[in-house]
């Protein structure tokens, strides 16, 4: 049975798309408590007609390259569907190759060869068209590519002026008008174009230049046109795939694991290492004491899921695969969790000077704001390789130790001793260490914050609910919780059957699930 009960009708993106899916997930996060685990054994003991809401299992078998190709094509299709329908301002654009690029090379040298050539041909006495031709020819289709199904009138003029047998026969003759063609296909354009293309159009109708510069501008604008079109197609599948997103993505996940049975094994690895630390956070004396009077309680599949998709703030990307479930959002979830760390980071630095100094610099929010910003612009960077973590710290320590002097002889109070800055200085590096009191702090409450938002029933009216400590982060926990949440809930509504499927055979099946090995 999938988590959700109820299938959407349509699907958003971003922070937005929470307003659709979280109808059909509140239902599922509020049975987290008693009533989870009461409901579980009889949600996850019944069988599913529907070939998409219950993944099938099949034996093992020898993957064809075939089939791998057609997975990697089903994958392709399944990111970018995710992508327009999760994210409003996804769109294409033209490339720009870095100068010494190889490809940059090679295209250029092709580009000139084929101007040279037209040009030469077009000087020769008397000119020579094949070129020419051939260049009429894919502007055609170009322009014929930019209309509508319905426009047949402009489709039939378009053949009848760029009529290729016609214009060969004017070759033949010495008789073809290239400049007036050029002409007729810059108009054309114009009827097509976009309004921000407009420019770009009139300046074709102003040009001055011979006709191989011409055709040469008018192929550079031809390529923006095409892009602009196939943003439009973008806009126009986004509409359709909010409504049917969620049944799409889940479909084409069905067809991949038909094909590779094991594309849920580090899907399956996840939940079974949640499902192992609900159980094992159970006391140990209490285990004990029950054994042999009555079975220990199971927890609900909500909660193992949940627990599960906390794990994914912390997840080393490094060490473990990601699931194969969220592998269309891997950066938007690595964005959220670097934006998290660093802010994780500037409370801890304001934690510490807060605790350091204490009712001196109390209820000044100018102050707290320049000290946060200034630490925020300080760690900007931190999860590159290449960032030294210890003397962007000590940077940070400098600078505040300057800004506070500043603040406290400006109010009349005395500047720090040198003593409390090196104490403060050490506390604020010190923050690089796993183990620190203050980092732990903040790590912990944090996960409070988000595990309160997940087992939320209406997790958006608990956004700016931050637990004590982090208020001075609030704005930021809030956009990132929305995200999350966001991602969350539309991930359950697609994936819901198929963790559905796992779970039951982790939680009902004869024997305890066996210790994952990461």
């Amino acid at each position: 049975m999938p988590l959700n009960d109820e299938r959407p009708a349509s699907t958003s993106s971003g922070e937005d798309q929470g307003s659709d899916v979280e109808s059909s997930s509140e239902r599922c996060d509020s049975m987290t408590s008693a009533s989870d685990v009461d409901c579980s054994r009889e949600s996850f003991t019944s069988d599913c007609s529907s070939k998409h809401s219950t993944p099938s299992s099949s034996p093992p078998k020898t993957v064809t390259l075939d089939e791998v190709m057609d997975c990697a094509r089903e994958l392709c299709n399944l990111r970018l569907a995710h992508e327009i329908t999760v994210n409003h301002g996804f769109h294409l654009e033209s490339v720009n190759l870095p100068q010494n690029c190889l490809c940059k090379v090679v295209r250029d040298n092709l580009h000139k060869a084929f101007w040279d050539i037209l040009e030469s041909e077009l000087n020769d006495d008397p000119p020579e068209y094949q070129q020419a031709i051939r260049l009429l020819e894919e502007i055609r289709e170009i322009l014929l590519s930019f209309l509508n199904p319905g426009a047949n009138r402009m489709r039939t003029q378009i053949m009848e002026v760029l009529d290729m047998d016609l214009i060969r026969q004017q070759a033949d003759n010495d008789a073809v008008d290239i400049q007036g063609l050029a002409s007729y296909i810059i108009t054309t354009m114009g009827k097509m174009c976009a309004p921000a293309r407009d420019e770009e159009v009139k300046k074709l109708r102003e040009s001055t230049d011979n006709i191989v510069a011409l055709f040469k501008e008018i192929f550079r604008v031809l390529d923006l046109m095409k892009m602009d079109m196939v943003n439009v197609t973008i806009d126009s599948l986004r509409v359709v795939l909010q409504k049917e997103g969620v049944e799409y993505e889940r479909a084409t996940f069905q067809n991949i694991l038909d094909k590779t049975p094991g594309a849920l094994n580090h899907t399956t690895t996840w939940i079974k290492s949640s499902l192992e630390e609900l159980l094992s956070a159970t006391n140990p004396t209490e285990q004990s004491n029950s054994q042999g009077k009555e079975q220990r309680p199971l927890p609900g599949p909500f909660t193992v899921i949940n627990n599960a998709f906390l794990h994914i703030l912390t997840w080393d990307y490094n060490s473990h695969p990601l699931p194969e479930t969220l592998m269309t959002d891997e950066l938007r979830l690595r964005e959220i969790q670097q934006q998290l760390q660093q802010c994780q980071a500037v409370n801890e630095v304001l934690l510490i000077v807060y605790s350091a100094i204490g009712g001196a610099i109390q209820g000044l929010p100018s102050l707290s704001d320049r000290l946060k910003k200034m630490t925020s612009v300080l760690l900007d960077g931190m999860h590159n390789p290449h960032f030294k973590m210890q003397e962007a710290l000590e940077d940070i320590s400098a600078q505040i130790c300057s800004e506070l002097n500043k603040s406290l002889t400006e109010r009349s109070y005395p500047a720090l001793t040198p003593a409390l800055q090196a104490t403060l200085t050490g506390q604020i590096c010190s923050i690089s260490q796993k183990d620190n009191s203050i980092r732990t702090l903040v790590e912990e409450r944090v996960k409070l914050y988000f595990t309160t938002l997940i087992f939320d029933a209406k997790p958006q009216t608990k956004l700016e609910q931050v637990p004590a400590g982090l208020t001075a982060i609030t704005p930021e926990l809030a956009s990132l919780g929305a995200k999350f949440i966001s991602l969350v809930k539309y991930n359950k509504t697609v994936y819901g059957p198929f963790y559905a499927d796992i779970l039951k055979k982790l939680l009902f099946s004869n024997s305890p699930p066996a210790p994952t090995e990461w």
